[in-house]
């Protein structure tokens, strides 16, 4: 079972763990980043990259987190393929404590 990127991840976005990624498995989301299932190889050399400990094994996640799996499988096959490391949201630093953050993700891609 794949890795999924969970709650902690919204309006922060960092992306130290794209670069790590054997796979490139990450999509990215106008304020949040999802793996996409289909292609993570459940290595979990991502996990540990992650400042905010947003990415866990869809095996051991917590219970209040378990939406996550639903939304991870969904957006990633709507968001496109991230696989080079970017500067997280300026506001990041502001909300990488702050829970519950369901309610500010951002799921519409807004284009050009």
């Amino acid at each position: 079972m794949a890795y999924v990127v969970t709650e902690a991840c919204i309006r922060c976005r960092y992306t130290d763990c794209v670069e790590v990624c054997p796979t490139d498995c990450f999509r990215e989301g106008p304020n949040f980043l999802v793996i996409d299932p289909d292609e993570c190889i459940d290595c979990g050399v991502c996990a540990p990259e992650c400042p905010i400990d947003a990415i866990v094994s869809a095996e051991e996640i917590d219970e209040s987190q378990r939406q996550f799996i639903d939304l991870n499988i969904t957006l990633a096959k709507q968001w496109p393929t991230i696989t080079v490391r970017q500067a997280p949201l300026p506001d990041a630093e502001n909300w990488k404590d702050v829970r519950p953050k369901l309610q500010h993700l951002t799921t519409e891609r807004v284009t050009g």
